[in-house]
């Protein structure tokens, strides 16, 4: 299992040939208490840096955008009644949604653990 991260701050865990995207905690604590999430929908196809969902603060709102090309399989149903849970961990039970990756060469882009870390220092 592969993490990739995007310079707006969002995460891609990659599982096989499925990604697994959310906001980074970096993210988070510049966000605040998440009180609404906009989810895409299921079916849904993305191309690298469309706006793929909304998360709202009680500081402001945000757009996340697709890390990679693909389509929606799964969104996190459960953030509908519980945004916080991106607050309480955004990378397990925070996670916004799940992407068929159309093109894994799109990852080679990303950061990995070292530059992310470099770029939120």
């Amino acid at each position: 299992m592969t993490t990739k991260f995007t310079l707006d701050h969002e995460y891609i865990r990659v599982e096989g040939t499925i990604g697994i995207v959310g906001i980074t905690p970096y993210a988070q604590e510049a966000l605040g208490d998440i009180v609404f999430v906009e989810l895409p929908s299921v079916g849904k196809v993305l191309k690298k840096g469309d706006e793929a969902a909304v998360v709202e603060s009680v500081k402001a709102a945000s757009e996340i955008y697709a890390p990679v090309a693909g389509t929606v399989t799964k969104v996190n149903e459960a953030l509908t009644g519980e945004p916080g849970l991106i607050n309480a961990n955004p990378e397990t039970a925070g996670w916004i949604y799940k992407i068929a990756i159309a093109d894994a060469g799109e990852l080679d882009a990303l950061l990995d653990d070292a530059a992310y870390a470099d770029l939120t220092k």
